[in-house]
């Protein structure tokens, strides 16, 4: 099956800044495509550069060098007449809400269709569906101070849909909001890519907003693409150390090195973390080893959660055993699924992937 047509392509872009000590490359050659119709997620930590990509594709910043084409439209270099052309196909949802505080609800999702001049009954009717459309219909004649902050971001996503946008882009959209209300935010905008077909590219320091939306996703430090690919792919097989940091602080489903220490103490046997993956074969063939060895195990740390819909974790336990019995044991098991020894207390083994998030 051939991918989508792409909705937004980077080629060795680069945006630079000046700094005290000289230029900042806040992007730096990143090259990658989102295609039409889906949920494409931009994650790194702060200062990764992450906000200045998403800010490219709207040309709210200028491209250094390098290529940013929006919808087939290159946007490096075009005078801002033709710019407020391509802005106009694009939906933009920010942290803070920028709602205006004078105007109703209603006001607010009608403003953008005002200023592209629609009639009045055109912006009614589109204002009242969109009201509709993100649960806020009883809302319409309040004010942004009247609401909570899951009912402004509501607002401002349907603000953001006011003139039938191909591409949303969301910039840290739920870093303001507490757990429940950021689930009820990431649903809205699943329905708004399922049910309207609008590509969604989501600026975000948040694994869980990821893990739960996401279809592909780009893994960003200081300027770079470190990892690209489908959600699950690249959080269930890590290979850069910022995307591991990512897995550790949202999965919590290995020890940080304290946890680790005290397990150790508690538990002498030989400490293994074996990672669980969707297809289930992990956890199948560590019940089958269990029973073929010599070898008692005991289940000490763990967690599973779902990333894009799909299940993946580890379980980390105590063996105890002879030492041959354990070493074929593990040997086993590594066939098929990922097997980390730990050591023992007195022989410890370092988790080359330990962080002290958690």
């Amino acid at each position: 099956m051939s991918p989508a047509p792409v909705m937004v392509r980077f080629r060795d872009t680069v945006k630079t800044f000046p700094g005290t000590h000289g230029e900042i490359r806040a992007v730096d050659g990143v090259s990658l495509d989102v295609h039409e119709g889906e949920v494409f997620g931009v994650i790194g930590y702060s200062g990764a550069g992450k906000s200045t990509l998403v800010r490219l594709i709207n040309a709210l910043e200028p491209v250094t060098s390098g290529q940013v084409v929006v919808d087939g439209v290159e946007v490096a270099g075009r005078p801002e007449s033709e710019l407020r052309r391509v802005r106009a196909g694009i939906g933009m949802i920010f942290q803070q809400f920028n709602l205006l505080s004078s105007r109703t609800v209603a006001g607010n999702v009608g403003y953008p269709l005002a200023v592209a001049r629609w009639s009045r009954a055109r912006r009614r009717a589109r204002v009242a569906e969109l009201l509709e459309f993100v649960g806020l219909s009883d809302k319409a004649r309040q004010f942004p101070s009247q609401l909570s902050g899951g009912q402004k971001q509501r607002v401002g996503i349907a603000r953001a849909l006011a003139t039938n946008p191909r591409l949303l882009l969301a910039d840290e959209a739920t870093s303001a909001l507490d757990p429940e209300t950021t689930q009820d935010v990431l649903d809205l905008l699943r329905r708004v890519n399922g049910e309207l077909g609008v590509t969604v590219v989501v600026i975000t320091h948040e694994m869980d907003v990821v893990k739960h939306l996401c279809d592909r996703v780009a893994v960003m430090e200081d300027g770079k693409v470190v990892e690209l690919g489908e959600v699950y792919d690249v959080f269930s097989r890590p290979r850069h150390r910022a995307t591991r940091r990512f897995v550790g602080s949202a999965l919590r489903d290995r020890p940080s090195p304290g946890a680790l220490e005290r397990l150790r103490h508690r538990h002498p046997g030989r400490v293994v973390t074996v990672a669980v993956q969707e297809d289930g074969a992990s956890s199948t063939d560590l019940t089958r080893a269990l029973r073929e060895h010599a070898v008692d195990g005991t289940i000490i740390y763990g967690g599973i959660t779902e990333i894009a819909e799909r299940p993946f974790g580890s379980l980390t336990l105590e063996l105890e055993g002879d030492h041959g019995d354990v070493q074929a044991f593990i040997a086993d098991l590594s066939r098929t699924t990922s097997v980390l020894d730990l050591g023992t207390a007195a022989a410890p083994i370092a988790d080359p992937d330990a962080t002290d998030l958690r």
